[in-house]
């Protein structure tokens, strides 16, 4: 069984140790991956920063050209690739799966490269004229997670790399083998030390976080690892953009055509097994409406095949891990015990990959844990409401704001619904629809800061102001 590398500036490094890296749809080894040590951490940072002043010297016209080098890289191994998300993450092949995943790397490393930060004039009279001028941080630390791994890690890379920083990347020790083989392409167009990574669990990741010489921490994941980031980085002082967990209200206004949404609800709600931070995770119906958007939910669900992503057909994959799996379970079991009625699934599918079905929860209300805690897996509470205010109420009572949604025929309505939820975005007949050109970022105990579009860009930069006397 083959150990895969880490990579630091531009060379393949092992280890003495390593750990092995499991298919979650049939728990074989699929590959083992080299463990980092702390050496190896510091050796990987001062790599990036002895390669960021170069990096930044470049002109803007030079990197666009590298990362459109990148992304095209990218595009010829997306197959390759592909098939590892799919070996070590369980998101199928096919459909909103792994080649969708790779597909987003190419654009999402193609749009920052199409981006610019011209200097502003931010003020200008006959005494003087003042300057913004967007300037590199310097070493950027990225933390990526295992629910998208490689798209992911590229929403940090990219505009980091585009902005003149360096990147130290650590991905998650779950879905760690198809993040080093991308590296290890990506740095055949690269120069080197421009993009290092570093692998093992979460103290490897602490120790990049800790690092003097980082300026950026760039972190996707749970809002209790985020609260650690927080703490771990106040030695550095290190800007910060944390995507922390979300549990996304949908509100389905009165009257609406449950029929007609059902399709794109299911998909907002159970893209890549629900195990996105910004799929619907609560689904709020009035009580008029409610039977029929639970019957058309479940016609839509039945039709959608799951097991092992790598064969045909398969749309649906297994639940990530064990720890989430027992996590999912344990909130579908809480709700039984309480009275809520399972309109579908409710059971491990058993076997031996961690398979649960996807799995409609109905007569369920807030105060309940699997409408209060965030269930990252394939199950959907559906809670009754009387009048739009109690909906959006209940949408708003949660300690999350990452997304929303509302859905309804009439767009005003749902617009005057949509600003009155708090949250990052609020998306109207759709949910979860990202684009890079679009800034995305979390309120409350999602966490802060924003990524992508030029708002992404600006974030991974530091304002100077060049202030000229007449």
């Amino acid at each position: 069984m083959a150990t895969y590398k880490f990579m630091i500036d531009g060379k393949l490094m092992d280890s003495e140790q390593s750990f092995e890296v499991r298919n979650p749809a049939t728990g074989e080894v699929i590959g083992s991956a080299a463990v980092s040590t702390p050496a190896d951490v510091e050796r990987a940072v001062q790599s990036a920063k002895a390669a960021q002043k170069s990096w930044a010297a470049k002109s803007d016209e030079d990197r666009k050209k590298i990362l459109l080098d990148v992304a095209q890289v990218l595009n010829d191994n997306a197959a390759y690739l592909a098939e590892w998300i799919t070996k070590e993450q369980g998101k199928p092949l096919a459909g909103p799966g792994s080649l969708f995943e790779m597909q987003a790397c190419v654009g999402w490393t193609q749009v920052p490269a199409s981006l610019d930060l011209p200097v502003e004039v931010v003020f200008e009279d006959d005494t003087r004229r003042d300057e913004l001028h967007r300037k590199p941080l310097g070493v950027v630390g990225a933390i990526s997670p295992w629910n998208w791994p490689l798209m992911i890690a590229i929403w940090q890379i990219a505009p980091s790399l585009r902005a003149g920083n360096t990147v130290v990347l650590k991905p998650s020790e779950y879905t760690t083998i198809g993040t080093l083989e991308m590296v290890r392409l990506m740095n055949t167009v690269l120069p080197a030390g421009v993009l290092n990574v570093v692998s093992g669990d979460g103290s490897i990741g602490a120790l990049l976080i800790e690092n003097k010489d980082v300026n950026k921490i760039m972190f996707t994941g749970s809002t209790k690892t985020g609260r650690k980031i927080i703490d771990a980085s106040k030695g550095n002082m290190a800007r910060l953009t944390l995507e922390c967990g979300g549990n996304d209200p949908a509100i389905v206004l009165p009257g609406t055509d449950a029929a007609k949404i059902a399709g794109d609800l299911f998909w907002g709600a159970f893209i890549n097994m629900g195990q996105t931070c910004a799929c619907a995770k609560r689904l709020y119906v009035h009580e008029n409406d409610y039977e029929a958007v639970i019957g058309a939910l479940d016609a839509v669900a039945a039709q959608m095949p799951m097991g092992n992503g790598l064969s045909e057909g398969i749309v649906l994959g297994p639940v990530q891990n064990k720890m989430q799996f027992d996590i999912v379970k344990g909130l579908v079991d809480d709700a039984k015990a309480n009275g809520a009625r399972i309109v579908r699934g409710g059971e491990p599918l058993g076997g031996d990959g961690y398979f649960y079905p996807i799995t409609l929860v109905a007569d369920i209300d807030n105060g309940t844990r699997l409408v209060d805690e965030e269930q990252f897996g394939p199950v959907l509470p559906i809670i009754k409401y009387k009048t739009i205010e109690e909906a959006i109420e209940k949408a708003n009572d949660s300690e999350s704001g990452l997304g929303a949604s509302v859905w309804g025929t009439d767009l005003n309505e749902a617009a005057r619904v949509a600003k009155q939820i708090v949250s990052g975005t609020v998306w109207i007949n759709q949910h979860g629809a990202i684009h890079p050109m679009v800034p995305f970022g979390g309120a409350k105990d999602s966490g802060y800061g924003v990524e992508f579009g030029v708002e992404g860009l600006k974030a991974v930069t530091q304002p100077q102001i060049i202030s000229i006397k007449k």
